[in-house]
């Protein structure tokens, strides 16, 4: 097995299966091809996948508990599937008004946030702003 910083196990499995992620995004990259054919936003786009694939993966290198890190390989192998079905490597947005979701006792606040954050798919779990 397999120790990060703080000491916490790792399977190989699991270090395995984050690193054949990793190397999937860079492949993708290097053979990525914009949807509108333009070089440069060709180029453009393979930037924003390197860039986006080298923030998350640094973001969440410490992680130790194993929920936490499956929930990443989910939203990782989610992105990617999007990024390809879609031909479009950024995000999908969601649309959902901010106070968008109604409770049974009027529209709270704390109730309204909870929803939202329950509401959101697992493929924008690392973007903050939705």
């Amino acid at each position: 097995m397999l120790k990060h910083q703080f000491g916490a196990p790792m399977t190989a499995s699991t270090r395995t299966t984050v690193l054949s992620l990793y190397m999937r995004v860079f492949r993708i990259a290097r053979t990525w091809q914009a949807q509108s054919g333009v070089a440069s936003d060709t180029e453009t786009e393979r930037k924003y996948i390197l860039q986006e694939a080298r923030n998350l993966f640094r973001r969440n290198q410490k992680l130790t508990e194993q929920e936490s890190i499956r929930k990443c390989i989910e939203e990782c192998e989610a992105r990617i599937e999007i990024g390809l079905h879609y031909r479009n490597p950024y995000p999908r947005a969601t649309y959902l008004p901010p106070m968008g979701l109604a409770t049974q006792k009027g529209r709270k606040l704390r109730a309204q946030q909870r929803l939202r954050k329950q509401a959101k798919p697992i493929y924008l779990q690392s973007h903050d702003e939705t």
